[in-house]
């Protein structure tokens, strides 16, 4: 019983502690129901398609994808484009997404590519490869948006002729959330309790999530599976690993273009050059905290993930207000937390993973052992 105990606790540590955190913020903050609650059905609706976004490379064996800052950029492409054609609402959004998936499938290939190159490496491969990427991306939006590729919306161009301005106010804002919206009221503890769920984002993740469930069953997500568990293995056995692995970064890169587009329309505004810089570390620090690993993820994890970790958004201002005056002090400490999760699951991973080959090691040794044994007898 004890044994597993400490498994479970092993395994479900980084909940576990977030559950704890989140308690004691909002035991010390006390935020008001309704507020909490409403708050955290955007969020919930804002990013968790970008956070399943991640599941696909982890179950080839790629780790968490730091690459889909390359989908959020192709997803924001296609939305300067549709602000500067003037497309609104949910028609809007499709003709972005349209845009946007040739650009991430692009990338997705580029990327994959890249980290086929640098196996073993595919996580700090692909943190950088956004870097590099953000490069390119910027060139194209300071200079050639406006004079090379032509563009008539004036209001979004720099005042000297060509280049996009660092924010813009985006026509699709609201489209998908607007689309099916229900008003939840009632009281509760005393309190009244009342906030919007946009049901139709809410499908839209739900398919999403159908779609990953059904993917696993494939052809091609058992070969992904595979070649996540031995590449040398699945290698022998005919399969072709390295155009598997480009495969899964290609379905994660159009899927963060997509996710990203979601997160935009409710944001309502673009932030040009920023706007995809944190989409892969919330989204990892999500699928951690979770209870995921860089092995192993589930839907379960990604949704437990993001509800937990953007509670802990929630309530750390307030309770660092509450506690010292301060509202920076609770900005300070969930910044750290979400360094600090990715930082402590990479440590963790690492060491479960010295732990599991030297186990194996033993076990060899003892097999060897075993059969030199019986040779002598």
């Amino acid at each position: 019983m004890n044994k597993d105990l400490k498994r479970i606790l092993s395994k479900y540590m980084v909940p576990i502690l977030f559950i704890i955190i989140c308690g004691v913020g909002i035991a010390i903050a006390k935020p008001p129901l309704s507020y909490l609650t409403g708050e955290l059905a955007r969020r919930m609706a804002r990013n968790t398609f970008l956070v399943l976004s991640l599941i696909v490379p982890i179950l080839a064996g790629m780790g968490i994808n730091f690459g889909i800052p390359l989908g959020a950029m192709a997803g924001q492409i296609g939305l300067v484009f549709v602000t500067d054609w003037g497309i609104t609402g949910i028609p809007g959004i499709l003709v972005a997404a349209l845009v946007g998936t040739p650009i991430a499938i692009l990338l997705g290939n580029f990327s994959g590519r890249v980290m086929n190159k640098a196996r073993g490496r595919e996580m700090i491969t692909s943190m950088m490869l956004s870097y590099f990427i953000m490069g390119v991306y910027m060139l194209f939006l300071l200079y050639f948006f406006g004079s090379i590729i032509p563009f008539s919306n004036k209001k979004i161009l720099l005042s000297q002729g060509y280049g996009i301005k660092n924010a813009i106010k985006l026509d699709v804002a609201k489209g998908l959330d607007n689309l099916l919206n229900i008003k939840v009221d009632f009281g509760l503890m005393g309190q009244k309790v009342a906030f919007e769920i946009p049901v139709f984002t809410i499908l839209v993740i739900a398919v999403l999530c159908v779609f990953i469930v059904w993917f696993k069953k494939t052809k091609i997500g058992h070969d992904m599976r595979a070649v996540g568990q031995d590449q040398k293995v699945s290698s022998n056995a005919g399969l072709i690993t390295d155009k598997i692995r480009i495969q899964s970064i290609v379905i994660s890169t159009v899927l963060a273009c997509y996710g990203q587009i979601i997160y935009l329309q409710n944001i309502g505004t673009l932030n040009t050059y920023a706007g995809q810089d944190q989409a892969a570390l919330y989204a990892a620090a999500s699928l951690l905290v979770g209870g995921a690993s860089v092995s192993k993820a589930s839907i379960p994890n990604a949704i437990l993930g993001t509800a937990l970790f953007h509670l802990m958004f929630i309530v750390m201002p307030q309770a660092g207000k509450a506690l010292t005056g301060d509202a920076m002090i609770g900005e300070y400490f969930r910044t750290f937390l979400s360094y600090g999760v990715v930082t402590v699951a990479l440590i963790m991973h690492a060491y479960e993973r010295q732990k599991e080959m030297a186990e194996n090691r033993v076990k060899a040794r003892q097999k060897m052992n075993g059969q030199k044994v019986k040779l002598k007898a």
